[in-house]
């Protein structure tokens, strides 16, 4: 059955409406956040959500209070890393998966996504041991050197799904002409998967941005910390200052807009386009 155009505007508008109160559900938290970090201490529990005199100040006292830069120095180190060695070791993989044809490789792509089901509390303490053994704890290696073995996955996975939808008769052109497998996956797959390698680097970022228990189980030296375990720290105090609290807390969220907004096209873009194809 067809829907006439006036069913399908007053659908839209429903959808648009159930969508707006959605996003204003999931803002709500984000503006108080704002809103508490202009507050001076004494009103950060007051009942009233806009402060009466913004105290811009407290974002200046972060730095004070914390050594907010170089926190801030060693997030952007390890979360560039893992970036880099994810993009690097996940593409290699999924290439390997989905354009080679090679004994095996479907039932060991699916051994693959059967790590997914593996709770990090299974393994946590057999790979805190393997650390401990090489004698990398509180240092950056065990939180940045596994993401050139794989990647992940999640991230295998979806690099595969997108690099299917590429035709193979692109790639076999290719070997006809003479290229080898490493220039068609660096000149061919790679530029034409640029909106699965943004969406892969995205979701690196926010996780390696945001992690908490890698540091805490890895970094003893405060000075090696992350923001996630500096502001968990500052949080942890007797008499936690909740307003600056919540600047640090937002000054640690500002990259992940910024990069969610330059490249949500790409981001979703990556996600639309994989797994159409199996």
């Amino acid at each position: 059955m067809k829907l006439t155009p006036k069913r399908k505007n007053k659908k839209s508008v429903f959808t648009f409406l159930i969508l707006s109160i959605i996003a204003v559900l999931f803002i709500i938290p984000f503006i108080w956040v704002i809103a508490t970090s202009l507050k001076p201490e004494a009103e950060v529990f007051s009942l009233t959500w806009l402060p009466g005199d913004p105290q811009w100040s407290n974002y200046s006292k972060v730095f004070e209070k914390l050594p907010f830069l170089t926190y801030l120095k060693n997030s952007a180190l390890i979360t560039i890393i893992n970036i880099v060695g994810i993009l690097l070791s996940s593409s290699v993989v999924a290439y390997s998966f989905s354009c080679l044809q090679w004994p095996g490789r479907d039932k060991t792509f699916i051994f693959v996504l059967a790590t997914m089901m593996l709770p990090l509390q299974v393994i946590m303490i057999p790979i805190f041991i393997i650390f401990k053994e090489l004698g990398w704890l509180n240092t950056f290696l065990p939180l940045t050197v596994p993401a050139f073995f794989g990647g992940g996955a999640f991230n295998i996975f979806l690099l595969r799904q997108f690099f299917l939808t590429i035709p193979n008769s692109l790639l076999d052109a290719a070997r006809i002409d003479g290229c080898s497998e490493f220039r068609i996956f660096w000149s061919i797959v790679l530029p034409l998967a640029k909106p699965a390698l943004a969406t892969v680097a995205i979701l690196t970022f926010m996780f390696t941005w945001n992690d908490f228990l890698g540091p805490l189980i890895y970094l003893s030296d405060k000075l090696k910390g992350t923001l996630a375990l500096g502001l968990a720290q500052f949080a942890g105090q007797q008499e936690p200052e909740w307003a600056l609290l919540m600047a640090s807390s937002v000054l640690m969220m500002l990259p992940i807009i910024l990069l969610f907004f330059f490249f949500q096209k790409y981001f979703i873009q990556g996600f639309t386009m994989s797994g159409i194809k199996e």
